[in-house]
């Protein structure tokens, strides 16, 4: 065969070769998500390149069926081509012609038009889509056979993996997507938020019973009006006796309309309270609060006792972030107020506190650092107790009516670190 033809057709392979290995990474990399939106908009490629991304199967197999078509092919000519360069020596033709088509092929069959299509995976899927579904048809036959080959495989070897996508893969996409660009900071955040929402629960982010606010049914309007102004809050438990038995809820509104009759009765005016319990998922409390009507839900223990109060605001806050009104003194869970020196409050979730100081989860009955700590320490907490976890050093800054409020951690650098060990 004359020597321009078999360069010609090695050249061609070789350009086919770099077509499907770029293809291959195109449909393997491509955004479906970013696909799908351009195939909403109408627009036919993408809704091609989307209906072969789906059928991934069927499309990897006539990559590889090209892909190995056109090497062996390109080899092969290669192979005659040096034939004729060495003058009939075989077997230096054979080497020669190994060592030259590897090198082309890895070069600009296979890492270059990988590279590249990497680089613009949507781009170059569209592109090739129409030519690709075309060799789909015409390797029809073939791609039956091995779609068959493998349904034998997956009955031969059945999977036992589980293919669903957990959060925290979820959660990692939505990291990747925001160091790619895709998305911003804050959109992530939320993104997130929303991810974790449904595993959080009642007593992950109750408010409570020591911090409850409440007004006793017997209490005089003054003495009502004055709970009111001093915290500023607009809706308040009412108890009969004790705190355990909670009547309802007062709104302060309709307080003060009631305030003005003559015959005051605040038990005509509180609102029938939501009872929860602790272990219920706070976006089940919350469709149940949208139903009733209601800001707010009393949350109950074991034994009938209340152990807290949940808020809309409070269910709110865990997607979009700490909501301050103009009564709020605005201060911040976790404050650095050194170097390497942080300001943390007691009520400080122990997930939040991993999180922010890098540690690995700490497995604890307590839902508050402050807790986590009073268990560590195993006794009362006093001011200026301290303990040593991993590389921080954590101390008792305030504690009042035996529980911590402010606690004072200091974290080691590496360098310290290895200074101690030594």
């Amino acid at each position: 065969m004359n020597q321009v033809v078999l360069i010609i057709i090695i050249v061609v392979c070789l350009v086919f070769s770099a077509y499907f290995s770029a293809t291959e990474t195109a449909f393997t990399t491509l955004n479906k998500v970013r696909v799908k939106t351009k195939a909403d908009d109408g627009n036919r490629r993408a809704k091609l390149v989307l209906k072969l991304a789906n059928d991934y199967d069927r499309l990897l197999s006539t990559i590889l069926i090209g892909n190995n078509i056109v090497n062996i092919l390109a080899s092969s000519m290669g192979t005659l081509l040096f034939i004729q360069w060495c003058s009939g020596n075989s077997d230096l033709a054979s080497v020669l012609s190994t060592i030259v088509l590897t090198v082309l092929v890895l070069i600009f069959g296979e890492i270059s038009p990988k590279s590249l299509a990497k680089e613009f995976p949507e781009t170059f899927a569209s592109f090739s889509a129409p030519i690709i579904n075309a060799l789909i048809y015409v390797l029809l036959p073939v791609n039956f056979l091995f779609s068959q080959w493998k349904k034998l495989l997956n009955k031969v070897f059945r999977s036992k993996e589980d293919n669903t996508i957990t959060d925290d893969e979820l959660i990692t996409m939505v990291d990747e997507a925001e160091h790619e660009g895709g998305i911003n900071a804050q959109e992530s955040e939320l993104i997130k938020s929303a991810i974790e929402f449904n595993d959080l629960e009642v007593k992950d982010i109750l408010i409570p019973r020591v911090d409850v606010v409440a007004v006793d049914a017997a209490s005089s309007e003054e003495e009502i009006a004055q709970v009111f102004m001093e915290t500023h809050f607009s809706r308040l438990p009412v108890y009969k006796d004790t705190v355990d038995n909670i009547i309802g809820i007062l709104h302060e509104k309709d307080f003060i309309k009631q305030r003005s009759e003559p015959d005051f009765d605040i038990e005509k005016v509180v609102k029938p309270a939501v009872f929860v319990v602790g272990t219920a998922k706070i976006s089940d409390i919350l469709r149940q609060l949208q139903k009733a009507k209601s800001h707010m839900a009393i949350v109950s223990g074991e034994f009938g006792d209340v152990i807290g109060i949940i808020t809309m605001e409070d269910i709110l806050e865990e997607l979009v972030g700490e909501i301050w009104d103009e009564h709020d003194d605005v201060q911040s869970d976790i404050t650095q107020t050194g170097e390497n020196e942080y300001k943390v409050l007691g009520g400080v979730t122990v997930n939040d506190f991993c999180d922010y100081f890098d540690l690995d989860e700490i497995e604890c009955d307590s839902q508050t650092v402050g807790g986590w700590v009073m268990d560590m320490l195993g006794k009362v907490p006093a001011e200026g107790d301290m303990l040593v976890y991993e590389n921080l050093t954590i101390t008792v800054v305030r504690a009042e009516d035996r529980r911590i409020t402010e606690l004072g951690v200091v974290v080691k650098s590496a360098e310290e670190d290895e200074e101690g060990e030594k």
